[in-house]
């Protein structure tokens, strides 16, 4: 066996006793522990009917071949009694097992997903790793994931039951038999692991594909107008026939690699029916032994060549799923990685009163470029400002840096804390869900009521909008319902329900008129809220109490509006100098 491959089957062992820790470590692992034993005690249960069974069998047909009715009719009751009985445990096994099954990927995915969600790890991943697909691996691999390694576990259990089980009957019925059983056993599993070892690569790369593919199509329906105004479909085309054309040759691989594997397993598993009659046969001939051993010993022979052979019948199974647990773990680790990053050198600090800016400079993602240089900034909870100039990516960069998910850079950023402060994109998100809750925040939805939700969509003129989308019960695709502009003044509207000490608006004028963005300035200076306005288009002609102008050298001004009055509405009596 080569150093990889050994180095693979360590890899995989250790990540597939890794994750069964996991579960029993969990909240969900003193369950998790009664429906294993449960497993284990069935097992034995099912074992021992099917040794009973084959000597059940064996009187049976001896009954036949002697012609004694009476035996006949006993044996034939016991057999009937005996299957009804591997009925009832045999279904009870299957429904523990799926349970089990449920209860483990139920677990792993919430594990998965929560430190996906958690510390922005989403935000970081594709940077931090390259890892493709991580919604793919969390849904569809952590399914495959669980089923298939409680299935292979399961099979290891049962198995070593069975061949402890079988090899006391085989033996008894014949020493030689038994060691034919092991040597065709041992070198059936090494010339399938020689033929199908390419299947674990093939499998690997076959799930990205698969999931490249799809994410195509979806970003076409997501993007279905885009597209058609822009007759991009050509492009679509051309890309997804790449996507395609990956993946079946892939697939044609797979299934070349199968074909030559399936000659041999279907030949290795129709020789088991026959190796038992050759061997006991003659002894039958003989007058050794009676005719009931000889079907004793088929069901005997393979039983247990089932239980030794697990490499044989399930090797494609085993492929697949050890290309899953690397897909898995590498996503783990990729998480851990993004949670990991290096701590940005902007320190971020908390005053619910004032966002302030002390010596930050800030530079492109790959550090070439200086986009702002040594900002030194303070804005009062209540003012207006407004942020310019030229270039976008600088403004963009500070919106950015101040949300806490821009990395490249330096200096100290005081704000309220992100439960306190609002950023709006300049593309608007509406996330699924009841319209009630895109319009309050998480934490907030008991404290919220319909009353004060509709005062703030009357006096935005959103009423007739909500009516039409069914209410703020309503469940829909909300970028199909609601046009840019509406979905912006939803997100203005969920301003005033937060009530937050800031807001940061990303460029309103992309999708709102500067008459509708007049009104929301005074409505936010009523209420004592901070706003800052990032300027693209005719937002500059608006009143502002200050505003900051980037250059495209990363130097900046600070403008004073000539009829701006100092801003009455700051409640803390501290001091706030930066």
């Amino acid at each position: 066996m080569s150093t990889n491959r050994k180095m693979l089957i360590q890899l995989t062992w250790r990540r597939f006793r890794s994750a069964i820790q996991m579960l029993i470590r969990s909240e969900q692992g003193p369950k998790a522990m009664i429906f294993a034993a449960t497993l284990v005690v069935m097992m034995l249960g099912i074992n021992g009917l099917n040794v009973l069974n084959s000597y059940v069998g064996r009187d049976f047909m001896s009954a036949i071949e002697n012609k004694n009715l009476s035996v006949f009719q006993a044996q034939a009751l016991l057999y009937v009694l005996v299957f009804i009985a591997s009925t009832v445990v045999a279904v009870l096994y299957r429904f523990t097992e799926e349970r089990l099954g449920i209860l483990w990927r139920e677990q792993l995915t919430w594990r998965l997903t929560e430190a996906y969600l958690s510390q922005r790890a989403y935000y970081r991943l594709d940077s931090a790793t390259g890892v493709a697909n991580p919604d793919q691996r969390i849904s569809e691999d952590v399914r495959a994931f669980t089923t298939t390694t409680l299935s292979f576990l399961l099979l290891i259990i049962n198995g070593t039951l069975t061949a402890v089980s079988f090899s006391g009957v085989l033996w008894t019925i014949s020493p030689r038999l038994f060691s034919v059983a092991v040597v065709y056993a041992i070198c059936g599993s090494a010339l399938t692991i020689l033929l199908g070892k390419r299947l674990i690569r093939l499998n690997y790369h076959q799930f990205d594909m698969e999931a490249n593919f799809r994410a195509d199509l979806i970003h076409v329906r997501e993007n279905s107008e885009s597209i058609a105004l822009a007759h991009r479909e050509g492009r679509f085309k051309a890309r997804l026939k790449k996507r395609l054309d990956a993946l079946a040759g892939n697939f044609r691989r797979l299934i070349r690699i199968n074909r030559n594997l399936g000659f041999f397993t279907s030949g290795y598993n129709y020789f088991i029916q026959i190796i038992p009659a050759l061997m006991i046969a003659p002894l039958f001939i003989a007058g050794e032994v009676e005719f009931g051993v000889i079907t004793q010993s088929t069901m005997a022979f393979a039983t247990l060549l089932g239980a030794f052979s697990l490499i044989v019948t399930q090797f494609q199974s085993i492929s697949a799923f050890t290309a899953v647990t690397a897909r898995l773990h590498m996503l783990s680790d990729a998480i851990e990685k993004a949670h990991q990053t290096t701590p940005c050198a902007i320190q971020m600090l908390e005053d619910p009163y004032r966002v302030c800016y002390e010596n930050v400079t800030l530079q492109t993602c790959d550090g070439s470029r200086i986009l702002i240089d040594d900002l030194n900034l303070e804005i009062r909870r209540g003012s207006r400002w407004l942020f310019s100039g030229i270039d976008d990516a600088p403004k963009v960069a500070l919106f950015r840096a101040t949300a806490s998910v821009w990395e490249s850079g330096s200096g100290t950023i005081t704000r309220p804390g992100l439960d306190d402060i609002l950023f709006l994109p300049e593309r608007p998100y509406l996330p699924p869900g009841p319209l009630r809750d895109v319009l309050v925040r998480v934490g907030l939805e008991s404290v919220t009521k319909d009353a004060e939700i509709m005062i703030v969509l009357h006096h935005l003129g959103l009423e007739s909008t909500i009516a039409r989308a069914g209410g703020l019960d309503a469940e829909k695709d909300w970028d199909d319902v609601f046009s840019i502009g509406e979905q912006h003044m939803l997100s203005i509207a969920r301003i005033f329900i937060a009530k937050p000490a800031f807001v940061f608006l990303d460029r309103p004028g992309s999708s709102l008129p500067k008459s509708q963005i007049s009104a929301i300035l005074d409505m936010l200076t009523t209420r004592n809220i901070g706003v800052v306005i990032l300027a693209k288009n005719g937002e500059s002609r608006l009143h502002y109490d200050s505003s900051l102008e980037i250059k495209s050298d990363g130097k900046w001004e600070i403008h004073s509006e000539p009829n701006a009055t100092p801003s009455d509405h700051h409640d803390d009596p501290r001091d706030l100098s930066c």
